[in-house]
């Protein structure tokens, strides 16, 4: 019985993320050059926004942040550009696993793909975040730790500076076979735990300056506009 309820609450949050996702793709249109998330709750926003281009044909130019993203958006039709031809996106729209009421500052990374998602974030005239409910927090690091982006090389000596910002623990990210886990630009991540983060700009300052770091999934003052779906219908939350 356990499990049934359990297979029940993971398709309802399927259903909240898709629904979150429909109302997101509304910012898209004609001529917009667009960035693409990437994890769960980005992918119902390719589909959706697939669907737009194949119904309405609508004419779009999207920059993804993860070959994953890529590889589903080509499958569906929709151009993909790059910073060269579209040094700034007008859209862009992504998951979050960690959204603190009143700031909106995220956590991200969880899908291993924060660097190319900060990078479209930034170059966004408007950043757009869909959640369900349960990833809005008082106060950030409550249920996720902060992903941290380091170069392979010396990565033991940059694990045990990350332990000295205030870490609980520092876990280097693996595969199921145990080997460490690699992104996209073939870099490591440390997963680090600091339980409730009082200070999320001075621990991103502190983050950023240890060197081998390449960035890290704190997200602040970047997002425009958060989209939560729950149970009782759609919340949009603003900075």
């Amino acid at each position: 019985m356990a499990d049934l309820s359990a297979q029940d609450a993971a398709a309802r949050v399927a259903e909240l993320k898709r629904e979150a996702a429909t109302h997101a793709i509304a910012y898209i249109e004609d001529g917009m050059a667009v960035g693409l998330g990437t994890g769960s709750t980005a992918k119902f926003m390719i589909d959706a926004l697939g669907e737009r281009v194949r119904r309405e044909g609508l004419k779009i130019r999207a920059i993804p942040t993860s070959e994953a993203s890529a590889a589903q958006a080509q499958s569906l039709n929709i151009p993909i550009t790059n910073f060269a031809d579209d040094p700034y996106l007008d859209v862009a729209i992504d998951g979050a696993d960690e959204v603190q009421t009143g700031s909106l500052f995220l956590i991200k990374g969880r899908g291993g793909a924060l660097l190319r998602e900060k990078i479209v974030a930034v170059s966004a005239r408007k950043f757009i975040v869909i959640v369900d409910e349960s990833k809005i927090v008082t106060d950030l690091g409550t249920h996720m730790p902060v992903p941290v982006e380091i170069i392979p090389w010396g990565w033991e000596r940059v694990e045990n500076l990350l332990r000295q910002t205030g870490a609980k623990s520092c876990i280097p990210r693996r595969n199921e076979d145990g080997s460490l886990y690699m992104t996209d630009n073939h870099n490591i991540i440390i997963d680090c735990d600091y339980e409730r983060i009082e200070n999320p700009r001075g621990l991103a300052d502190r983050i950023i300056s240890i060197t081998g770091v390449v960035d890290h999934g704190l997200f602040l003052d970047i997002t425009s506009e958060v989209l939560v779906a729950g149970v009782s219908g759609l919340q949009r939350l603003k900075a």
